[in-house]
């Protein structure tokens, strides 16, 4: 094949206009490769074309001289030559790309060099004939004329070229003909492009499936000398050939380098000995082995037959085929084949169905593989009247073990999850790993009652002890969601979706625990997937809005700050509370776009109150850790006007395990800004004192799980408040109680040494005037006091 088409890939021998222009990928082969196929040759033109457009000029200059002021003839010519000498330029640049492929900036370049050719022309048919007669004009006509006919014939195999220079000079001369009332040669003129325009299309058209036509030959003929080059060169295959007691005769020297014998020692001897190695003496023989001596055995020909071999290298797989050699007379004499090892073959593709049916990390069967054995066992149970079960297993709290400690302590913890799970399983259940730390669990026969119950209950137990990775102690544990085949349903995907269903219920319920399909969970899902649907619009449809709590000085009770707390008024779903579309908003990131709206309308209210009342927003984990958070809150104070100290920004523990650095980075930034930051639900699972130490909060809101504790006199809940107290003085930090229901408990926190309250007892969640009026009352009372 020409070095030109070596790679080209199969090439339509049809293509339509917009294909064949290049403003349309066709629907076989490569754009870029077409266009080389076009453009490659164009430059070998490039000369007549360049000594065409300079006859033409002269001959224009001819007619329009006398005519024409020489200040517009003059510089017309030289302005001739440049532009067909930039095209010819970018042609030349192009002469290599048969070697290579030709990209849309190229293609664009050269079809703007030609437009740039054709516009001195253009201009001279706008302006000239306003200057001669109508015979210089039809003359100039013409000679364009001529250029495209030319341009027709010396671009034939980029028609691209042509109907740009055709259009663009056609357009002016009909513009010229018609604004002097000339409107049959305005006529002919576009009857004249067009012609030349689909001409051009049908000769390219031509050239480019003749040069296809040529390329694919070429390329035939390449492959089958390379066919016959590796035939030749390939030491890995050899012939053999053995006579009628099947003993090997004339034994090539491929052949007895493949056994790694000397060829005089092999001549004469069994051929399936030779290839049997220790079996011979055992009779043992590999089933495929045995498969050959049995051919052998009826003489009947055989093809690509792969062989199990024991030879000097050790075992190896061959592949052999042989033909029954016969006289004249049609009697048999022996066998004559061709073989060659492709042990290195065998071994990729043994490893490739591995890796495509187990998981590498864990060594457990993959997604592939556990549907597979889930489509089987329900087979089995609709053939046997059984049942069987599916189990999706999700870890508790890895999550935090993974962000913490980092992926590698996370994977090898993955890895001990799985030897559990294999030690647990029986011929009867199959585990598989689905992916990230969700596990799967096929139990072929669960027809008796309470065995999935059971087996549930052992997983649950055995990946809740602890573990050890790297020196760290660890615990995590695990929920799973069951279904029941056929009864749940008949098919893997059913099957499938419906445990996943009752995973997510295990899993709101707390996790650590086992929950059985139900068909009310896909109401719940259904109901769901419809929040989801009307959340998306929600702050398009103003369905979005916030109410105020106040937070009173535990002292003065004067209100000091109020909590923007948001509120959803579907108007499909009515009042949606807030635990239930806030988890929502958070496991679909939807939390990211309405926390930005709560920031700007919190911003927008707490404008309107008095000095030195604050607003506290809450930001989720998902807002603080997007890019760019920092200048969501700079918009939110400079489109509101309110001053970066009134607003106070409250963030969760949990942030800081999930990526700390980003976490800090994020607050720091706020915090130049003039913002306080409030640590919300202080000791509720993750509590450091390290970030605590690291970034300076302006306050610790006390959760009021411990206030409620505290009520009740519980020791523990005591202690923690005084604790979280005496700690936040000595940070100089202010302490928020929250959960306050009544007096005695205000009475009791105010004791405790908490700075301010806030609770039912002061206020509860309240509208934008609500909120409003009290922050004046409080104005009023501060003034008066």
């Amino acid at each position: 094949m020409s070095e030109n088409h070596a790679d080209l890939p199969l090439l339509p021998l049809t293509l339509t206009a917009a294909e064949l222009l290049g403003l349309k990928k066709p629907a076989q082969g490569s754009w870029s490769q077409i266009r080389a196929l076009q453009y490659a040759g164009l430059y070998k033109a490039s000369p007549i074309r360049l000594a065409g457009h300079v006859l033409a000029a002269l001959i224009t200059a001819g007619l329009f001289v006398g005519h024409v002021p020489i200040y517009l003839l003059g510089p017309w010519l030289p302005l001739v030559y440049l532009g067909q000498w930039n095209a010819t330029r970018i042609d030349r640049g192009l002469a290599d790309s048969g070697h290579r492929a030709m990209s849309r900036a190229e293609f664009h370049r050269q079809s703007l060099a030609v437009a740039g050719a054709a516009l001195p022309w253009s201009l001279a048919l706008l302006v000239f004939p306003w200057f001669g007669d109508l015979s210089d004009h039809v003359g100039m006509w013409s000679v364009v004329a001529m250029l495209i006919a030319g341009s027709a014939l010396m671009l034939s195999s980029a028609p691209m070229a042509t109907i740009v220079f055709a259009v663009v000079t056609g357009t002016a001369a009909s513009v010229s003909f018609g604004l002097q009332w000339q409107f049959l040669l305005a006529a002919m003129v576009i009857a004249f492009v067009i012609t030349a325009c689909f001409g051009a299309i049908k000769v390219a058209r031509t050239f480019l499936a003749a040069e296809i036509a040529v390329a694919g030959v070429a390329e035939k003929s390449e492959v089958v000398s390379l066919l016959l080059r590796e035939f030749e060169e390939n030491e890995a295959d050899w012939l053999w050939q053995v006579d009628t007691n099947r003993l090997v005769r004339s034994a090539s020297p491929r052949f007895a380098f493949a056994l790694g014998r000397d060829a005089s020692e092999i001549e004469g001897t069994s051929f399936i000995k030779l290839v049997a190695g220790s079996a011979w003496d055992s009779g043992k023989f590999a089933p495929s082995l045995h498969d050959l001596a049995e051919r052998l055995k009826r003489r009947e020909s055989f093809s690509n037959l792969l062989v199990q071999v024991e030879v000097a290298s050790g075992r190896r797989w061959w592949e052999i085929s042989g033909t029954p050699m016969r006289d004249e007379k049609g009697d048999f004499l022996g066998f004559r084949g061709v073989g060659s090892d492709v042990t290195e073959q065998r071994e990729s593709s043994e490893k490739i169905a591995y890796l495509a049916r187990y998981d590498t990390l864990t060594g457990l069967p993959n997604r592939l593989m556990v549907t597979e054995s889930l489509k089987d066992a329900l087979r089995y149970s609709e053939q046997w009247r059984t049942r069987c079960a599916f189990l999706m297993v999700d870890l508790d709290r890895f999550k935090a073990v993974n962000d913490s400690l980092g992926h590698q302590v996370g994977d090898q913890m993955l890895a001990q999850v799985s030897q559990r799970l294999e030690l647990l399983a029986t011929d009867n259940e199959m585990c598989g790993r689905l992916g990230g730390d969700e596990f799967a669990v096929v139990i072929r026969d669960a027809s008796d009652r309470g065995a999935v119950d059971r087996f549930a209950a052992k997983i649950i137990d055995a990946l809740s002890q602890p573990y050890v990775v790297d020196n760290n102690t660890l615990y995590i544990g695990a929920s799973v969601g069951s279904a029941m085949g056929p009864r749940d349903g008949d098919s893997v995907e059913m099957l499938m979706r419906n445990a996943d269903l009752a995973l997510y219920r295990a899993k709101d319920d707390g996790g650590g625990n086992h929950c059985k399909f139900e068909p009310a969970l896909h109401a719940e899902a259904e109901e769901r997937r419809q929040l989801e649907s009307s959340l998306r619009f929600a702050t398009e449809k103003d369905e979005l809005l916030l109410n105020f709590q106040p937070v009173v000085d535990a002292n003065s009770e004067q209100v000091v700050s109020f909590e923007a707390l948001v509120r959803w008024q579907s108007a499909e779903h009515g009042f949606v509370r807030p635990d239930k579309f806030i988890p929502l908003a958070e496991d679909t990131r939807l939390i990211i776009p309405i926390g930005e709206w709560v920031l700007r309308e919190a911003c927008r209210q707490a404008v309107n109150w008095p000095e030195p009342i604050k607003v506290a927003v809450n930001v989720s984990g998902e807002q603080l850790l997007e890019p760019g958070f920092a200048n969501c809150v700079v918009r939110a104070l400079s489109d509101s006007g309110l001053a970066a100290h009134r607003l106070e920004v409250e963030v969760t523990e949990s942030i800081f395990v999930r990526d700390a650095q980003i976490a800090r980075q994020s607050l720091e930034e706020i915090m130049a800004l003039g913002c306080t930051i409030a640590l919300d639900d202080f000791g509720t699972g993750y509590s450091s004192l390290g970030y605590l130490r690291a970034l300076r909060f302006s306050t610790i809101k006390v959760d009021r799980s411990f206030v409620q504790g505290a009520a009740q006199q519980s020791p523990e809940s005591l202690a923690i408040i005084n604790a979280v107290v005496a700690m936040a003085r000595s940070l100089d930090m202010t302490t928020t109680a929250e959960g306050v229901e009544d007096a005695k408990q205000a009475a009791m926190i105010r004791e405790l040494g908490c700075t301010k309250i806030q609770g039912y007892y002061f206020g509860r969640p309240m509208p934008a005037a609500e909120a409003a009026a009290i922050a004046e009352r409080s104005r009023i009372g501060r003034e008066a006091a």
